[in-house]
This record gives C-alpha cells, sequence and structure tokens, in this order.
C-alpha cells in the first residue's frame, strides 16, 4: 500500500509511543490529562508538517478497554489525519491486537493500525520527494502465541531447532521476514517494534509483562540494517542508537517517573537513510513531587505554597507512625496520591525472635519495650512513653496491694 508524496526535502517522522489510554493513577482517571497532552501532541505535528506518526504500541492500557478509552484514541486519530499526516499504529503487550486491529479495515486512507504477525514483511510505503520510504509494523509478538504462524519455517527454529521460545529468538525471527521485505521493495525503511532492547534503563513497576533480562532482553543488532528503528514498552526517553530510540509514555503514570521529560522524538530522514532526531517537549499537565521529611515538615507552609497543585508523594521519616496521615495530608494537598512510613532511626534488631526477648525480660515494663520495639522496626519506648509506661505499672501495683 502506498501514500501519496507529501515532503519536499527528506521525511518527518514523528515518534511516539506508551499512551496507555484508560490507565489509573493510585485510582485517579488520567483520560483528561492524556487528552489535553495528545491534543499538543497534534498541534507539534501541524506546527513541523510532520509526514508520518508513528505510535510503537500500548495505545491502550489494558486489552478490555472501556468506551471513554476508545472515544479518546478516534478523537486522536482523526486529528493527526485532519493535519495532513499519515498514521501507523502498532499494538503493545497491554492492548489486545484483536480489539484494537478490528476496525483497521473501516479507517479512512492515511491511518495503518499493524496488529497481525502474518503481515509483518508487508511494508507500508510513504513516497516524498527523495523515493519510498517503506514503514515496517512489528507488533508486539508473544512467542507461544505467534510460532504458530510460522510453523514448518526452518528460520523459525532456534539454534538447537527447537521452536522459538524467547523474545530475542522471535524478534531475529520478526526482523528476518523484515529484510526479505526489504530486499523485495528498496528504499529507506523505519522499523517499529514493541520490546525490552539491551541496554535500556526501565522503570521499575511500570514495564509489565515482558522481563528485563536474561531471556527476554532483545540485542539491539536484532534491528541492523533499517535506518531508523521506533521502539516502544519502556516509559522513559532513551536513545541507543542514533537510529535506535524509545520515545516512552506521554505522560506520567508512576513517581518512579517523575524526573523522566515527556515528549516524542522528531526525526528527519534523510534521502540517503541518514537520520537527525530531536526531542520535542509536551506539557505536564500536573507535576509529580516527592516530599522526603518529618510530618511536620512536609506540611510546611514552605512546602505546601510550592505543591499545593502537584501530585504528590509524601515519605514521612518520623519514628512514629502518624495518624490519619493520608486524610491529614490531604487537607494540605489535594492531591497527594501516596504517603510512605520510612523512620530515620532504625535500631539494630536482635537476631533472637520475639518470644525469645519476652523470655529474656525480667519486668513487665521491658516486655512491653520489647514489644515495641517488635512491632516498630527495633524503636522501642520513647523517653515520654517509659513516664507513662512506669506510671501506669505503679498505678497497677498500688491497685492490687490494696486488694
Amino acid at each position: 500500500m502506498s501514500d501519496p508524496v507529501r515532503s519536499v526535502v527528506g521525511m518527518k517522522i514523528l515518534h511516539t509511543s506508551d499512551w496507555h489510554i484508560g490507565r489509573t493513577f493510585h485510582g485517579h482517571s488520567t483520560l483528561e490529562a492524556l487528552a489535553e497532552v495528545l491534543a499538543a501532541l497534534v498541534v507539534q505535528v501541524r506546527e513541523n508538517d510532520v509526514d508520518v506518526v508513528v505510535v510503537a504500541g500500548d495505545v491502550f492500557d489494558s486489552a478490555t478497554p472501556a468506551a471513554p478509552a476508545y472515544t479518546l484514541l478516534t478523537d486522536t486519530l482523526v486529528a493527526l489525519h485532519a493535519t495532513g499526516a499519515r498514521v501507523i499504529v502498532t499494538s503493545g503487550n497491554h492492548d489486545s491486537a484483536a480489539r484494537l486491529g478490528f476496525q483497521a479495515r473501516l479507517l479512512r486512507d492515511g491511518i495503518h493500525v499493524v496488529t497481525d504477525p502474518r503481515t509483518i514483511g508487508e511494508p507500508i510505503t510513504i513516497d516524498d520527494a527523495d523515493g519510498p520510504v517503506r514503514f515496517f509494523g512489528i507488533p508486539y509478538l508473544e512467542p507461544a502465541i505467534v510460532r504458530q504462524y510460522w510453523a514448518g519455517d526452518s528460520a523459525a527454529d532456534a539454534a538447537d531447532g527447537r521452536p522459538l521460545r524467547t523474545q530475542a529468538q522471535t524478534l531475529a525471527h520478526a526482523m528476518g521476514l523484515v529484510r526479505a521485505g526489504m530486499a523485495e521493495h528498496p528504499g529507506r525503511s523505519v522499523v517499529i517494534a514493541h520490546c525490552f532492547a539491551a541496554g535500556v534503563d526501565p522503570t521499575v513497576g511500570l514495564e509489565r509483562e515482558i522481563r528485563q533480562g536474561g531471556i527476554d532482553m532483545v540485542p539491539v543488532s536484532v534491528f541492523d540494517s533499517a535506518d531508523y528503528v521506533a521502539l516502544g514498552h519502556i516509559h522513559g526517553r532513551q536513545a541507543l542508537t542514533e537510529w535506535v530510540r524509545y520515545a516512552g509514555a506521554p505522560l506520567h503514570y508512576s513517581f518512579g517517573e517523575q524526573h523522566k521529560p515527556r515528549g516524542s522524538w522528531l526525526v528527519d530522514l534523510a534521502a540517503d537513510g541518514t537520520v537527525d532526531a530531536q526531542w520535542l517537549e509536551l506539557p505536564v499537565p500536573r507535576r509529580l513531587v516527592t516530599l522526603t521529611g518529618s510530618f511536620d515538615e512536609i506540611l510546611s507552609a514552605e512546602n505546601v505554597a510550592a505543591h499545593v497543585d502537584d501530585w504528590v508523594c509524601a515519605v514521612y521519616t518520623d519514628d512514629l507512625p502518624q495518624t490519619e496521615p493520608m486524610r491529614r495530608l490531604r487537607e494540605k494537598y489535594p492531591f497527594c496520591a501516596l504517603v510512605q512510613h520510612e523512620p530515620l532511626r532504625m535500631e539494630s534488631v536482635e537476631e533472637r525472635s520475639y518470644s525469645e526477648r519476652l523470655r529474656t525480660a525480667a519486668t513487665d515494663e521491658e516486655r512491653i519495650d520489647a514489644f515495641l520495639a517488635h512491632v516498630r522496626n527495633g524503636a522501642g519506648a520513647t523517653p515520654r512513653e517509659q513516664e507513662l509506661i512506669r506510671e501506669v505499672l505503679d498505678d497497677r501495683t498500688l491497685a492490687e496491694a490494696l486488694v
């Protein structure tokens, strides 16, 4: 399939990924914030006269997205198409390929959704003044599922002759199909894939279902021969080489991402296949901040004035847990999403079990202190608590004496 000529010199490609439409943030919907960010992305496409927008997987956050998620996707694709750009979308590990791809044939000319592994070697061709550019979309490939499509293909076997079992083997086979497509359809080439590539720095807890390290890590060399590789799955911007890049997610979905920029890569693909990539920042609808200190410090007027409109993760370091910390924090920070207690004073805890410490306690006061140390990670009674404990024990002793 081929789309008409647009560019005058080179081709401008906007590389984005991991929209995760429908995802929640600590129980809060992100749909409105994501709609704001995607609207800004559409403006960037128009202002930069982008020829092709590439979305490298994880369009939805779930295999069963709710109706508003489909509405946002449809509205965004229509808006992107209205700029004159072509759009190529591939499925990721969070997407249901069937649900994302069911309407592919109904989409208007210039919007392509790639979800079928059997089409990997068939390029989407878009011409510019310098000739054709072949876009090869590789949807997320689960080895146990996709090996059926290549049954009987000896090239789909691992080196030991067994069927494909890992992401690295599966992506290597997929790139073999891509290279065959390149040979059949000469021209500049862009590959779109969704995976963990060697050398990435993932955000802990965010990139689910494809394991980092070992068996599921894909060597960057797998993608050799493409002029540009637009990757998805990692939520932070990363350039593994000049021509192999992650764009990351357009919205912060975790406090672990709070310091990572949000945006997309504007790639200028020259006539000779060389790449010049420029980072385009996207707006952050609500900043994320982690406040660490004593509970009183976190609630200080200075902190509140600076972060009252931010998403807040409060890490308080007091020795003892606070009463109703989230309620009290939200009175000052309406968007406090997470509270954690991490005491600074962590007294050494004896290796003996709690029951052993109780057996060696000579007095009730020592038994109470042992209990408090047990439930407080080693922090026993404070001086004031020791006074109260002694008063209670003395009162009990006096009462027993009067009986």
